[in-house]
Formats: structure tokens, C-alpha cells, sequence
């Protein structure tokens, strides 16, 4: 249930109302928007009589029950205006958000030393990405497979962010290791595997981080908001989704099936930011910048990319990595389309390397 308070009601008015609703088993939780300030209360509302509420102020506008069973994460909970994530990194907050410029993260599926991973924190920052994704603990279907360096890469993290600038976001993977993981992390990532971990998405949540909730494998968008939900309900509001592509019964082609359709269908059902990871829906290089392109298109916020300085001899996931060139022609393409719809800034530029930066601005233009 929300309640929608009228424009220009005091805070007074809003801190009186919250007192009051103390009585109900409820918890009020008061969402200040660009143009309305709604209380939504969250626990059992069923038997609570709208007509009550309604009478507690002159200043209420409408109170509406919330149906969907996601509370803090339906698009109804803010009254129908989208949320935006802002993450404080060396180079200035960067915000995800329905009205702001794209968010480009690029890196390398994993930390594997600590020259590759400064070299490519150089390299994306040089081509306009924003945060470095690089993961410290694996989930790997094989046990035998590289699991990632752990404790010492989120070390090797930190160096690159000291390098560049740039902000890090990276995995969690056992409840044992976040507050490692925080220390170095300026956004969490929960990977598809966790997204249902719910003893970690809780914990997760309690840190106040910035969370990167990964669709799970076989998880309906139901499933994936009520995830979302966990980590909302333990007082975090900074979540943002990230759509990496689903099991369906065709893998001959591709890794998994990107959900494309999944970014207008959130935009009516939560007022989340959503990023598209590309790299690991598709599993193959050749096929990430149409659906990067396709991404923008459809509205996405934010795209994941992963880029390797030598593929070929990546530890993990180097079929779907792109060189730095082709991650750098990418991103020249995405400057084009993204100024055609009004979601590209020049925080995407960069004096590391003046050639790509004029490319990149060259090309934006001509989109005009």
C-alpha cells in the first residue's frame, strides 16, 4: 500500500502522518520523488481500510493498494517515477538512471595479474567506460575449472582503480568474503548463481552498497524482483538489475538467450535501473555489438562488456572478450546511437588517448 501525499504538503505534515501509522504492524517508509512524496507501507495491509488512511490528513491525495507481491520494487511503490543508483568513484559520481547518460563497465571476466589488469583498466577507460568489472571469486560450472585469484585480486582491483580512476565492480560469492569485497567494491555484483541466495542477498543489503543483481539462469522476472526485494527490504534502495541471458532449449549458438524483451516489460513493472550484459547472454564475440546496439535501442541503462588485452589466452570466458580494438570501434558505435537517443555525455570521453577520444566525439556528432 502507498500513499501519495499533495504537492507541497510540509514535513511536518509527512512526520505526522508516519507517527500516526505507527499504530498499524506496518513499517512506513517515506520515498521523496521529483514531484510527489509518497509513504509506503510495508507488511500485512490487507485488512487495513483504505478509508482510514485516507482521514488521516487533509494533505493525503490517494492511497492505493500495491498487487504486485515485489512492495519496494513495483514501479507503483514510487508512484510511477524511476529511480536512479548514484555511485560515488575517484572520478566523480556516476548515476544509473532511466534519464541519464548510458554506464559503460568493461574488463576482463577475471583478475588474472596485476599487469593485465591496470593495462585494461588503461584500455576502457581510454575508450569512455565509467567502472571496471573483474572478478576476484569465480562461480564456475566445473570444479576444475580457474576459480579466480580470491583475496589478492580485489588487491590487484584496488591498484587499477588507483591507476584510472575508475570505480570496481565485482562479485560476492559467499557471505564469508564481503566484508573484503566492500572494501574494494564500489558497486557488489551478485552473480545468476546467488541471485536465490537469500541468506546473502540480506547481508549483501545491509552493507548499503550498490548491488548488481544478476538474472538467474532459469529465473522468471518475478523471481529476479523478488530477489531484488531481499536486498530492498533490508534498507538498501540502490539495487540494479542486470539481464546476462537465460537457459532455453537452443545453447548450440549461443552461451544463453538474451533477453531483450525483459528491459520494456521492467520498465511497466519496476522502477529499477537495468543494465545488459551482452558478453556472457551471447558467449561469443562476433555477436556482442548488435546486441550491445540492441540494448540501447530498447532502453537500456547500462551495458556490461567484457574486454581482454589477449582473448585467446584469457583464463576464463576469452571467446566472448573483445580485443581493445573491437571494444573501442564498439564504443564508437554506441556513441552514435546512444546520441540519437539523448543518453550519451562527454563523461564518456577521455584525454588518455586524444586520437579515440576525437573519434568518438567526431562520431557522436554526426549523429546529430
Amino acid at each position: 500500500m502507498i500513499i501519495v501525499m499533495k504537492l507541497g504538503t510540509p514535513s511536518t505534515e509527512i512526520e505526522r502522518v508516519v507517527k500516526e501509522l505507527s499504530r498499524y504492524e506496518i513499517t512506513p517508509e517515506v520515498c521523496q520523488g521529483q514531484h510527489k512524496t509518497v509513504i509506503g507501507l510495508v507488511g500485512e495491509t490487507a485488512e487495513i481500510d483504505t478509508r482510514q488512511i485516507q482521514n488521516l490528513s487533509l494533505f493525503i491525495e490517494q492511497v492505493i493498494r500495491v498487487k504486485k507481491p515485489f512492495k519496494r520494487a513495483s514501479l507503483e511503490f514510487r508512484y510511477g517515477e524511476h529511480s536512479e543508483v548514484v555511485v560515488p568513484t575517484p572520478n566523480g559520481a556516476v548515476t544509473f538512471g532511466q534519464t541519464h547518460p548510458l554506464v559503460v563497465v568493461a574488463g576482463p571476466c577475471s583478475v588474472e595479474n596485476e599487469e593485465m589488469i591496470v593495462e585494461t583498466a588503461q584500455i576502457v577507460k581510454a575508450a569512455g567506460a565509467q567502472f571496471l568489472r573483474g572478478g576476484a571469486y569465480k562461480p564456475r560450472t566445473s570444479p576444475y575449472a580457474f576459480q579466480g585469484h580470491g583475496e589478492s585480486a580485489l588487491g590487484l582491483l584496488a591498484k587499477a582503480r588507483e591507476a584510472t580512476g575508475l570505480g570496481i565492480i565485482t562479485e560476492v560469492m559467499d557471505a564469508a568474503d564481503l566484508d573484503k569485497v566492500v572494501e574494494v567494491a564500489d558497486v557488489i555484483q551478485i552473480g545468476a548463481r546467488n541471485m536465490q541466495n537469500f541468506s546473502l542477498l540480506k547481508k549483501v543489503g545491509a552493507t548499503g552498497k550498490a548491488v548488481l543483481l544478476k538474472r538467474g539462469l532459469s529465473a522468471t522476472i518475478e523471481d529476479w524482483l523478488m530477489s531484488a526485494e531481499y536486498i530492498l527490504a533490508a534498507g538498501n534502495p540502490n539495487v540494479i538489475l542486470c539481464e546476462r541471458g537465460i537457459r532455453t532449449f537452443d545453447r548450440q549458438y549461443t552461451r544463453n538467450t538474451l533477453d531483450i524483451s525483459a528491459i520494456p516489460v521492467l520498465r511497466t513493472l519496476t522502477h529499477l535501473p537495468i543494465m545488459i550484459d551482452p558478453s556472457h547472454a551471447t558467449g561469443k564475440s562476433e555477436f556482442v555489438q548488435s546486441m550491445t546496439l540492441a540494448a540501447i535501442a530498447a532502453g537500456a541503462d547500462s551495458l556490461m562488456i567484457e574486454v581482454h588485452p589477449n582473448p585467446a589466452k584469457a583464463l576464463s570466458d576469452g571467446p566472448q572478450s573483445l580485443t581493445p580494438e573491437a571494444f573501442e570501434d564498439l564504443m564508437l558505435e554506441m556513441a552514435s546511437l546512444g546520441k540519437f537517443f539523448g543518453r550519451w555525455s562527454k563523461q564518456h570521453s577521455t584525454t588518455v588517448t586524444p586520437k579515440f577520444a576525437a573519434r568518438v566525439s567526431a562520431t557522436a556528432s554526426s549523429a546529430l
